[in-house]
């Protein structure tokens, strides 16, 4: 299979927003272009939409209109998928239904040259099944790309069953050559994006059906901490729900309904009641005029301590002894130790997985207070805290002091094994080996796809190293003996790298 050059007519079917969005990417690398749209005039609508889009860059200066103007010259509406004979790659946007895709690819193989490579832009369904009713199923690939095409980096090279080695490399160096960010993946159930950030909506759900905090707290704390550019619940109301639920229905079905990812009865309870997010006016959020904004839970100012105990090595956490010396408060160290912060009778340490209530009993420690996970503790603007039931009013002033007096928003959850950040991190790097285990991407693949997918501010396998594997392993294990429940099970290759590491 040689390489595609620029001058290799790139033929695209469905001219909605990302089949006109991938035509102009064609287009802008230098290609020909032929688009198709089954409605009457989608095709022109498309690349009007395009014309308009890009007359807004000019605009802001930052196109000139000559090249704009040349950019639209080389997209060339056709009215019959006849007018694909002379492309190299047609690519295929159009609804997600199995019978409609194979039947355009069957009619396609008839126009088409023998060796022009045929993908397809689906999100949901198998590569594999689509090239089962194919002559030539060894030219269909996937080309997943992600909204807005123009600007989303990501495009996700599936190759099913019988997919040619060269075609998906051909795809992978032509999508490179587009300035993107392409990642190979096998053809299974939501791919490398739709699988691996199923954890990002289902923890923050599951912590709120648990009720350790409102939907806005839980956002702000995944913000503000974990460094996400959105947290779960208003990312879901943007995405709509019917969309969402949808997608983790559909892998879960996939998957032969393996409770990692069980859909909630929460979001089902709003798709039900067809509050489906921004697009219906509501959803967790209310986005009628006259709504309210929602109240982050923030604590009230307590006094800072004048002085504190490091025990141990506080590991990822580390960062906030120079932090609590900055402030002025007076730090000693003990060198051995499991890595907490005392305070008096206070003692505060990094959740582990586990209830902070339950672990509070087993050290005989009422006053255990536990804090959540940060990207990076020297830049979060918040830290969630989880009290043992055990604890004091007393105790919890302190540890909302110490963290105030460091430059945080403090918010108080109530005690839920994992707490917010720690869980859901600790989930996404966990569905990721197990991708990866599961021989479905690399690594890398894993780390690219998720921050160019889903502009995730660190790559979960990366962010898992970066805590500690030995600790994302511990936690999930912990999560796993709390819930009891086989959705929190640890990926074999996780438990193979921690053993490797030791040895």
């Amino acid at each position: 299979m040689s390489n595609i050059n620029s001058t290799a007519v790139i033929g695209v079917i469905g001219a909605g927003t990302m089949g006109a969005g991938i035509a102009q990417v064609a287009a802008k690398a230098g290609h020909p272009v032929l688009l198709y749209d089954a409605f009457e005039g989608a095709a022109q609508r498309g690349v009007e939409g395009v014309a308009k889009g890009l007359s807004k860059l000019v605009q802001r200066g930052k196109m000139q209109q000559s090249d704009v103007d040349a950019l639209l010259s080389r997209i060339t509406v056709t009215d019959s998928l006849d007018g694909f004979a002379p492309a190299r790659v047609v690519i295929e946007v159009i609804v997600e239904r199995l019978d409609i895709k194979q039947s355009v690819f069957a009619q396609l193989e008839e126009i088409c040259t023998d060796d022009t490579i045929l993908a397809t832009n689906t999100s949901s369904i198998s590569v594999t099944a689509i090239g089962s009713k194919l002559k030539r199923p060894h030219n269909l690939v996937g080309m997943h790309f992600f909204n807005p095409a123009p600007i989303m980096k990501l495009v996700e090279v599936i190759s099913g069953l019988d997919t040619d080695k060269a075609v998906a490399d051909a795809i992978y160096d032509l999508s490179a050559s587009w300035g993107k960010s392409p990642v190979r993946a096998k053809s299974t159930p939501g791919f490398i994006v739709n699988r691996v950030a199923r954890p990002f909506y289902a923890e923050g759900l599951r912590v709120l059906q648990e009720g350790a905090a409102d939907e806005a707290s839980i956002d702000a704390i995944v913000r503000e901490a974990g460094g996400f550019r959105m947290g779960p619940f208003e990312l879901m109301d943007l995405i709509g729900h019917d969309v969402n639920f949808a997608v983790t229905s559909s892998v879960f079905a996939a998957f032969f309904n393996d409770q990692r990812f069980l859909p909630s009865l929460i979001q089902q309870e709003l798709v039900s009641a067809g509050h489906l997010g921004r697009k219906s006016g509501k959803g967790f959020y209310d986005y009628s005029e006259q709504a309210e904004t929602p109240t982050i839970k923030t604590e009230a100012p307590a006094p800072a301590p004048r002085n504190v105990t490091i025990e141990g090595n506080l590991g990822v956490a580390e960062p906030l002894v120079a932090l609590i010396e900055a402030a002025g408060i007076k730090v000693s160290r003990i060198q051995e130790g499991f890595g907490a912060i005392l305070i008096g009778d206070t003692t505060l340490q990094l959740t582990n997985g586990q209830m902070t209530t339950y672990r509070a009993d087993i050290a005989r420690s009422s006053n255990l207070i536990q804090f959540d996970l940060a990207l990076d503790y020297t830049k979060a603007t918040r830290i969630a805290l989880a009290p043992a039931d055990q604890a004091s009013p007393a105790a919890v002033l302190k540890a909302i002091g110490l963290f105030q007096a460091i430059g945080k928003n403090v918010t108080v959850i109530d005690d839920v094994a994992g707490m917010v950040v720690m869980r859901t991190v600790a989930m996404l790097a966990n569905e990721g080996y197990d991708a990866v285990n599961q021989q479905v991407c690399s690594e890398s693949d894993v780390d690219v796809a998720m921050k160019g997918g889903v502009n995730y501010p660190f790559g979960p396998i990366e962010w898992a190293k970066s805590v500690g594997l030995e600790r994302i392993m511990n936690v999930l294990d912990n999560l796993a003996k709390s819930y009891g429940e086989d959705r929190y099970r640890t990926s074999p290759l996780i438990r193979r790298k921690v053993a490797g590491a030791k040895s």
